[in-house]
């Protein structure tokens, strides 16, 4: 095959370089059979070409670290856990019974009752009266003189007196805390000593 080859120089940088210029049909048969026979690749850049052999090893590098990259892309799911939540009783869930016996005085945040309207004998009351009141009633009931529930039908300063006392049964948090502690603390049957709180003094007896 016979072809007119025409030498020229070629600028590249600081250096002058005689390059033989081929038809570009040519160079690239040429650069085709390198790629097929000695599995060498070719890279074009223009009108040149930088011929570069293919490491196989860079080839599992890369595919390696694709495959790191998409296992970095996805969603980590929190492991199931298959264990059961252990079912625990609140101290809510624990309730009393109880009766009580209020009797009011000048500290009350609300000084008037069913007994006491207009709050006149109340606002006239004294804690310590009120104290040494509830005292004698208890006295009474210890003694079997009076039941528990006559006395706070006739004496209670409280809405309940008209079931004699009888507050139901309730959980904690329900009640003014020095009501409750005392109610929880007592066992069924037993009367409290005096009982302070803010509606004024109390007895209590816990039922249930």
């Amino acid at each position: 095959m016979g072809f007119s080859v025409l030498a020229i120089v070629e600028w590249t940088g600081p250096i002058v370089s005689p390059v033989i210029c081929e038809p570009l049909f040519l160079k690239c048969v040429r650069s085709i059979l390198i790629v097929l026979f000695f599995n060498w690749k070719t890279n074009f850049s223009g009108d040149c070409c930088v011929i570069g052999k293919i490491d196989s090893t860079d080839r599992k590098r890369k595919k390696s670290a694709d495959g790191a990259d998409d296992k970095k892309l996805q969603i980590q799911k929190p492991p199931h856990s298959g264990s059961k939540k252990t079912k625990t009783h609140s101290s809510s869930s624990e309730k009393v019974r109880a009766y009580h016996i209020l009797i009011k005085h000048q500290g009350s945040r609300r000084k008037s009752s069913w007994k006491d309207p207009d709050g006149t004998i109340i606002s006239a009351t004294t804690r310590d009266d009120a104290i040494s009141q509830l005292r004698d009633l208890r006295l009474r009931i210890v003694n079997g003189d009076s039941s528990f529930q006559d006395i706070a039908s006739q004496h209670s300063h409280c809405s309940s007196a008209k079931r004699g006392g009888d507050l139901g049964s309730f959980g904690r948090g329900k009640m003014q805390k020095p009501f409750e502690e005392a109610a929880f603390s007592l066992k069924v049957g037993e009367i409290s000593d005096v009982v302070e709180t803010d509606s004024g003094a109390h007895i209590i007896l816990r039922a249930a």
